[in-house]
């Protein structure tokens, strides 16, 4: 059993997100704050009902709605134009099994007959008197009314579900990173542990910890304690005082036993050694599990534990579907990249949803440049290194800044690479700008990119200059020989053997461009790019 599709709409960060799910591996790789967590946490409500280990009932806040979503109806309110208060809706559609039959039906968005579960948060309207009194001066309004609100929790059958037990998928959500304070981490381990053990091993334990107790008592030194106090009956009470340990239930081997890792309580540890055992004996506890949520692995560890870890998931999953949030090139790269989902505030694409000869491509290719692509505020790609080093420096020189400081990545892409980059960035909604040679044939640059010229998230540069084939003689045009020789530190006889030797030593020569305090001038082309 497993979640093939998830529907979120107003949820925190995702106004929108539709999102296919593989029966098995599913790598959610993207930016800060593109709803990767959120995508996460919003699957785990639909399943549990839960929010932060609480009935959702208990957490409604208005910030669990998305910020966009409500302006507008704010907005619309001051404008006279009043819609519908926004709403959280969360379906999860399950593959079809005869495990789920109780759970189907076509009560969903998509009108399709699967099973599935549908959670929202939606304005009560019993409460439309109140709600018309809270809005009639909206210029006061900064929030929703949370009070007027309810939660429904239902199947794709229109049948209300009371508890997660009605589900018969039972999530596990790891996210080692909520653990904020050294007893919480430890209480986290301990609880891991519990489900770790036999029933036996835990009523041995529960004995062994109470006899621990009455030994405490029998002890020589707390004995004379106690004799000390008994002898003060009447000064500070009535009944004979004396000390103990807490033998009620509150106080059970749960709260008194702290987890050790080589003698070392596991609060004194590295975090990165908690997050691995957390999340380790989160997937051994999760045996019973259908699904595995995983929220960025690879905090706080080094490449070669990252690589222990990973190894573990892999292995220990199983025939468990998983979902893991990641920013770690090389967790995608070792799980698999055509497991991979690329996810940009609600869009969502998997090398699935790309043409055929473009899937081949990134399925050879390491995962870190596609990365840098989803992962960048505003990408730039060039043909090679010295274009690199040329269009960063121009940034740098223009700005005032690199280009990373501002969120945009320079990525070298092999020039017949670039389309399938552009597809990516289309299908994302990403802002990309490709620099290019024109290598002598405007009109076969212009037939390439003749998809995306009237994109306004793409921009295609080249100088449209035949003469001017590639990047050097493109900087000589802008900055003549005499600039260019005090930049390289040399003379040369004329501008055929410059270029000779600029195209002969790329690198070097971009690299002198970069590095170099005189002032030069970079080709029209690429100061459209970078500004």
């Amino acid at each position: 059993m497993y979640i093939s599709r998830v529907i979120v709409n107003n949820y925190r960060c995702l106004k929108t997100a539709d999102i296919e799910l593989n029966p098995g591996l599913n790598i959610v790789v993207g930016n800060n704050e593109c709803g990767k967590s959120t995508l996460l946490e919003a699957i785990d409500l639909a399943l549990t009902g839960q929010l932060n280990g609480r009935p959702i009932q208990t957490e409604l806040h208005p910030h669990l709605f998305n910020s966009e979503a409500v302006a507008t109806y704010i907005n619309a309110l001051i404008a006279k134009t009043p819609v519908a208060p926004p709403a959280i809706l969360i379906e999860l559609y399950f593959e079809d099994n005869s495990a789920l039959t109780k759970l189907k039906g076509i009560n969903n968005t998509a009108k399709v007959d699967l099973p599935g579960v549908a959670l929202s948060i939606e304005f009560n309207p019993e409460f439309g008197d109140e709600l018309a009194s809270y809005v009639a001066n909206p210029s006061l309004i900064r929030t929703l009314p949370i009070e007027y609100y309810k939660v429904s929790w239902r199947s794709f059958a229109e049948n209300p579900i009371t508890s997660s037990r009605t589900i018969p998928i039972k999530p596990s959500f790891i996210d080692a990173s909520t653990i904020r304070n050294n007893a919480a981490a430890s209480r986290y381990v301990v609880d891991l542990m519990k489900d770790s053990l036999s029933k036996g091993q835990k009523v041995d334990l529960a004995l062994s910890y109470r006899m621990m107790k009455d030994e405490f008592l029998n002890n020589e030194k707390v004995r004379a304690v106690n004799e000390a106090l008994a002898m003060k009956k009447g000064e500070i009470t009535e009944k004979a005082l004396s000390v103990s340990l807490d033998t009620t239930s509150r106080a059970s081997w749960e709260v008194g036993v702290i987890p050790h890792l080589d003698d070392v309580p596991l609060m004194l540890v590295g975090k990165g050694e908690q997050n691995s055992i957390k999340i380790k004996l989160a997937l051994e506890s999760s045996a019973d599990s259908h699904l595995i949520l995983i929220e960025e692995a690879e905090n706080h560890l080094s490449f070669s534990n990252l690589n222990a870890l990973i190894n573990h998931i892999a292995e220990r999953r199983g025939e468990r579907q998983l979902v893991i949030t990641t920013h770690s090139s090389f967790v995608l790269n070792k799980l698999g990249v055509d497991s991979v989902i690329l996810f940009h505030r609600g869009s969502a694409i998997t090398l699935k949803d790309l043409k055929k000869d473009t899937q081949d491509y990134f399925m050879r290719l390491p995962g870190h440049d596609t990365l840098r692509l989803i992962l960048a505020k505003r990408a730039i790609l060039v043909e090679g290194p010295s274009d690199e080093l040329i269009v960063q420096a121009a940034y740098r020189n223009l700005h005032g800044k690199m280009p990373l400081e501002a969120g945009v990545d320079v990525i070298s892409v092999n020039s017949l690479a670039f389309k399938r980059f552009l597809e990516i960035a289309v299908l994302l909604d990403l802002t990309v700008a490709v620099v290019t040679d024109n290598d002598g044939d405007v009109a076969a640059v212009e037939r390439k990119y003749q998809d995306y010229f009237g994109n306004p998230k793409v921009g295609i540069h080249y100088d449209a200059d035949e003469n001017y084939r590639t990047l050097e003689p493109q900087l000589l045009k802008a900055n003549g020989r005499p600039a260019i020789e005090r930049i390289l530190g040399r003379t040369f006889e004329g501008d055929a053997e410059l270029l000779r030797h600029m195209q002969t030593n790329k690198a070097d020569a971009a690299l002198k461009f970069f590095t170099t305090q005189e002032a030069w001038t970079a080709p029209g082309y690429i100061v459209d790019a970078i500004s």
